[in-house]
């Protein structure tokens, strides 16, 4: 088989598994908007249940990912597109994976939120078990690394762009982490003591509460 066949067969497979992925989080979020609104935070939570918001939001992600999606130019040897090839399967794939493992885990209590919005359920719980006895957020760990790997997969604009990403997962991640002080102060300074937010550590300590994060 051919290193283009390769490529071809890996950036393909790559592209629909994660149009599964973002899936599974719009359906999340579709189901999110059904349930009754607990404890919010932000100048405007209400906007995380109109339906134009995500009209607007998916306009722009898709739109920018049609028009974007040119290759990079780029001319690399033999040996540098086998080491790209291997350096986006082993980010990419355990990226996507970590994103998906985040969102089943989470269930009902997923939902979305935005750099100066968040919102909780009103029967909200705490998820500290799966990828949450790991880090804080594995969902936008899972982003992260998908992003760093999709651009080597890839290899396209759209991808480079994506690499901004993490800036702005990190910031809606300080507005979630603060309404979760405020919605469960100290079981949330005990997870926070226990579970890193983004650096996984080596030694992991299980969480026996079995109480259910928003990310």
């Amino acid at each position: 088989m051919s290193l283009e066949t390769i490529e071809a067969v890996s950036r393909w497979n790559g592209g629909l598994f994660g149009i599964f992925v973002f899936a599974l989080i719009f359906v999340g979020i579709f189901q999110g908007t059904r349930r009754p609104v607990g404890k919010t935070m932000g100048s405007s939570p209400g906007l995380l249940h109109s339906p134009l918001f995500y009209i607007a939001a998916g306009t722009v992600f898709f739109g920018v990912c049609i028009l974007l999606w040119r290759p990079l130019p780029l001319n690399l040897p033999k040996i540098g597109r086998i080491a790209a090839l291997i350096l986006g399967f082993l980010l990419y794939f355990p990226g996507m994976v970590l994103t998906m493992w985040g969102r089943l885990v989470l269930g009902k209590m997923y939902f979305v939120s935005t750099g100066m919005e968040a919102q909780l359920f009103t029967d909200h719980r705490l998820v500290t078990h799966g990828p949450f006895a790991i880090v804080r957020h594995p969902i936008y760990l899972g982003l992260t690394i998908a992003a760093v790997g999709g651009l080597f997969l890839f290899q396209t604009w759209a991808m480079f762009i994506f690499l901004m990403l993490p800036f702005g997962l990190a910031r809606r991640a300080l507005i979630e982490e603060q309404l979760l002080a405020e919605a469960f102060g100290g079981q949330w300074l005990a997870y926070c003591q226990r579970v890193p937010a983004w650096w996984p550590r080596l030694r992991i300590e299980s969480d026996k509460s079995g109480k259910d994060s928003p990310t």
